[in-house]
């Protein structure tokens, strides 16, 4: 005869009930992900600089100076100013503020569209499903900045112009995601029973699938995010973007940038630092994203794992001869 008991600490026992989901969550990002918990305080700070940009930026984004043209940093003009006198600083940050209202509603606008192309084809399936995903197919054939490019040509260049071209552009073809996940999810147990119960297909697919592919949308979110503030600042480069005087970081790059580049090397420095480090930084957490929400990205336990924690989980065996 054996038998076997196991003492978990009460701490262990309290320590979820505690701690909020959010709070967990971040204590996680940080010790597992500290990469992606910096690309996340970047993030804060782009949403934080684009929200009280009129109250960080020392002047207004096209407030022009003839006297001080081409200005190098200093202590007046931190960044230096352009060929127009503007401060670079503060046209840098008005640009952030730019880039978060154009890629967050175009990021929106597209996971809306990958969201209902990707869940009615994936649950729904048969010539429905096959239709569809043929035109994805097509549409993701073709180069993506030629489309864009044609696009902003017919409907022209603007700021809701160019929110709407990138929305259709990253929408149809995110779609795919969303559909391998709607696929997986629609075969489970809990999806079965609740259609032999009679639930209607647009019950099933708001109240069982949606639900349960939330992860795969949030870490699609961060990624396209990325991905339409490159998008915007190509376009504004080539001069298909939002026009000036707005603040584009990319418009900041082309035309003038270009031609005073070895005068003033700081109206091109500046704004591809900006661009560069929040691309980065929203590109790292959405791998930390990726890497936590997803099941299959986790280790079997891994830093979180019970076994072995002292203090957390003891196993006591007696056995009798």
């Amino acid at each position: 005869m054996s038998d076997s008991a196991i003492i978990v600490s009460p701490d262990l026992v309290f320590s979820h009930k505690k701690r909020g989901f959010l709070l967990t969550f971040l204590i996680k990002l940080f010790r597992t992900k500290p990469l992606g918990a910096v690309g996340g305080v970047i993030f804060l700070l782009l949403l934080f600089t684009g929200i009280f940009a009129n109250f960080l930026a020392p002047y207004g984004y096209n407030e022009i100076n003839p006297i001080d043209r081409l200005k190098p940093p200093g202590p007046k003009y931190l960044l230096g100013t352009d060929n127009l006198g503007r401060d670079m600083l503060s046209r840098i940050i008005y640009g952030a503020r730019l880039s978060l209202i154009v890629g967050a509603s175009a990021t929106t606008f597209s996971i809306l569209i990958s969201t209902f192309i990707g869940i009615t084809t994936g649950f729904i399936g048969g010539k429905y499903d096959m239709i569809i995903q043929r035109f994805v197919d097509a549409w993701m054939c073709f180069p993506g900045l030629i489309i864009l490019i044609v696009a902003v040509s017919f409907i022209g260049p603007g700021m809701w112009q160019i929110i709407l071209v990138l929305g259709l552009q990253y929408g149809i073809a995110g779609s795919r995601i969303i559909r391998g996940a709607a696929v997986a999810t629609r075969e489970n147990m809990y999806v079965e029973a609740a259609r032999a119960s009679g639930a209607s297909t647009m019950r099933l697919m708001m109240r069982h699938i949606l639900p349960n592919i939330m992860a795969p949308i949030i870490v699609l979110f961060t990624v396209r995010l990325a991905a339409v503030i490159i998008a915007e600042a190509s376009l504004s480069f080539l001069g298909l973007g939002i026009p000036p005087p707005a603040p584009s970081w990319g418009g900041m790059l082309s035309s003038t940038g270009r031609s005073y580049m070895l005068l003033a090397p700081w109206m091109l420095i500046g704004p591809a630092v900006a661009l560069s480090v929040v691309v980065y930084g929203i590109n790292v957490f959405g791998d930390a994203l990726r890497d936590l929400l997803d099941p299959r990205m986790r280790g079997g336990g891994g830093r979180y794992s019970l076994k072995g924690k002292r203090g957390l989980l003891f196993f006591w065996r007696k056995k009798s001869f």
